[in-house]
């Protein structure tokens, strides 16, 4: 079957999903409550979309498609009390973070519906390993020749969203020394990394796309697990590397983040080779191990870089962009990133803090209502 054709619409939309954890309240475990969650969410109108994801102990939420920063923290504001409010009902907890502490994966249980099975059935124990949280943003595209041509373009930028988003320190009870331990989960995946450097659609969906089907190995753009992915779909592209975070206030701004870079990059149509990507895992491995205080190598110049220092430039050549696009908020709440530290800090310091692992989960669940830690 044919891969259906890139539904190309308005340049520059955004829309945002985020996995979440759901929480025992009295051991603040993992507990698998999705189906009365969204039980109780489906009794009255829910401000977005809410569904399943691929184990019981986690819900993934969507929001609608947005052209504007504040229209788009407002609606996940609204879905984080909606939430909220529910998960008290149940006696639940919700939480971002891009993993839970100290859950076993062996203990969770995988959501009855047909993918999931599926996944599972091929998988093996990977699916359950597959208990990590990420934030998806997907951004609009006038033709799929576009979207490709931005899909390789922010290849060097995406190391600032890992970094930025990093929120997974802690798995299976220790502390991995990764600010980003999710990633490793999804790098098991024998379809996940980077996409082929094609920059035809024709030549993907025709070529590319076509032969792996043939194989029998896809079916469908959902098998492939790239860190951005086309969604012909939607008529977007989507960046699959970050971590949910603790707050949704920080997920608006990095999708704020990543539609200022594609106006940038839109604007300045730079040349983009195969040979961009030469250091492109070692990018990706020093923003999952070491944070913002990662060294990066660029890809062109080949000079070393501090991804801090690398951010605090990118964001200053987004400015005029952001202020166009009505996102210079976003922007500053990314500088206090850099300048306090991101969640995996947060989450280490209340671990220190707040009396271990049961104490730092505690803390991460207030985060995201909204309340101080």
């Amino acid at each position: 079957m044919a891969l259906e054709a890139f539904k190309a619409g308005d340049a520059l939309t955004m829309g945002v999903e985020l996995e979440l954890q759901l929480v025992d309240l009295t051991d603040f475990d993992l507990t698998p409550a999705a189906a009365d969650m969204l039980f109780l969410l489906g009794k009255k109108p829910f401000p977005g979309d809410v569904k399943p994801e691929i184990t019981e102990s986690m819900i993934e939420i969507s929001t609608d498609v947005h052209t504007d920063y504040g229209a788009l923290l407002g609606q996940l504001g609204q879905m984080r009390n909606a939430l909220v409010e529910a998960g008290d009902r149940l006696n639940v907890g919700i939480c971002g973070g891009g993993t839970h502490p100290f859950q076993r994966w062996s203990e969770q249980r995988i959501f009855d519906k047909p993918r999931f099975q599926e996944l599972s059935a091929l998988y093996g124990y990977l699916a359950k390993q597959f208990t990590v949280f990420g934030q998806h943003v997907h951004i609009g595209c006038a033709s799929a020749d576009e979207g490709l041509y931005l899909l390789h373009a922010l290849n060097r930028y995406l190391p600032h969203f890992i970094a930025l988003s990093a929120s997974s320190p802690f798995l299976q009870g220790v502390d991995t020394l990764f600010d980003s331990a999710r990633l490793n989960s999804v790098f098991a995946f024998p379809l996940s990394g980077r996409a082929p450097f094609l920059l035809r659609w024709e030549d993907f969906a025709e070529g590319y796309f076509a032969k792996m089907e043939s194989t029998g190995v896809v079916k469908s753009m959902k098998d492939f697990y790239w860190d951005i992915r086309p969604k012909p779909e939607y008529g977007t592209i989507e960046l699959r590397v970050c971590d949910t975070p603790l707050s949704v206030e920080r997920a608006a701004a990095l999708a704020a983040y990543l539609q200022a870079l594609c106006r940038m990059l839109r604007e300045q149509g730079e040349p983009v080779s195969e040979d961009d990507y030469l250091v492109y895992n070692y990018n990706r491995f020093q923003a999952c191990r070491f944070g913002l205080d990662a060294t990066l190598v660029h890809p062109r110049r080949h000079q070393t870089l501090a991804l801090r220092d690398d951010v605090l430039v990118t964001l200053e050549q987004l400015a005029p962009h952001a202020a166009a696009l009505g996102s210079s908020g976003a922007l500053d709440v990314l500088r206090r990133v850099i300048g306090k530290g991101n969640h995996a800090g947060d989450l280490r310091r209340w671990h220190g803090e707040a009396g271990g692992l049961r104490g730092m989960v505690d803390a991460a669940v207030r985060t995201f209502r909204g309340d101080e830690p």
